[in-house]
């Protein structure tokens, strides 16, 4: 039976080119992949997956309107599998429509994104995947002092860390560092001294 994955983990842990990997795999074995990922990450041209280590390939865009279970229904070409990079932008109900299309259709739908933001609190697709998802995996990544990294730090073009704004500002290795809770915590209590 098909489910449901949801695969996350912070900034630089490889979530991109896993999905990009996986796609590789069910395609080198005839299996027709539907690679998809929200429009609002246009970092690398407006359809386009690009990972930290070069691998790249076109994808759908979905935008926050669509209807993803309409576009699969509709689609010429008949799937195997979804696909998703960066699920953390989808709609919440754009994800009950990826859990519709595994149990009406039967085909797996496998996510790859970000659990929370740079201030810790999850994005509306990341947490209806957490209460939807019929798998979760963590996909690990090391902070610097080699503690296990869970947060996504974000810095300004001065270096200096941010704890408040809005919650999507697009960027990769010039804006964001994945650190543990830990150095994260220190960073923040430093700044709080620094601001009284």
């Amino acid at each position: 039976m098909a489910k449901l994955y949801f695969k996350y983990g912070a900034m630089g842990s490889s979530k991109t080119a896993q999905a990009l990997i996986t796609k590789f795999n069910y395609e080198e074995r005839d299996m027709k992949v539907l690679f998809m990922k929200p429009s609002i990450d246009n970092r690398d041209g407006e359809n386009v997956v690009k990972s930290r280590i070069g691998l790249s390939a076109l994808a759908f865009v979905i935008r926050p309107d669509d209807n993803v279970f309409d576009i699969f229904n509709k689609a010429e070409e008949k799937y195997d599998v979804i696909i998703i990079d960066e699920c953390q932008f989808l709609t919440e109900k754009q994800v009950d429509e990826l859990a519709d299309i595994v149990v009406y259709f039967n085909k797996p739908v496998l996510c790859f994104g970000l659990r929370t933001d740079f201030a810790t609190h999850m994005f509306p697709g990341s947490k209806r995947l957490f209460e939807m998802a019929d798998s979760i995996q963590e996909i690990k990544s090391i902070c610097k002092c080699g503690n296990k990294a869970t947060i996504n730090a974000r810095f300004d073009q001065n270096g200096k860390i941010i704890f408040e704004g809005e919650q999507i500002c697009l960027g990769g290795n010039d804006r964001y560092i994945a650190m543990c809770t830990k150095c994260w915590l220190r960073l923040k209590h430093e700044e709080e001294q620094k601001n009284k």
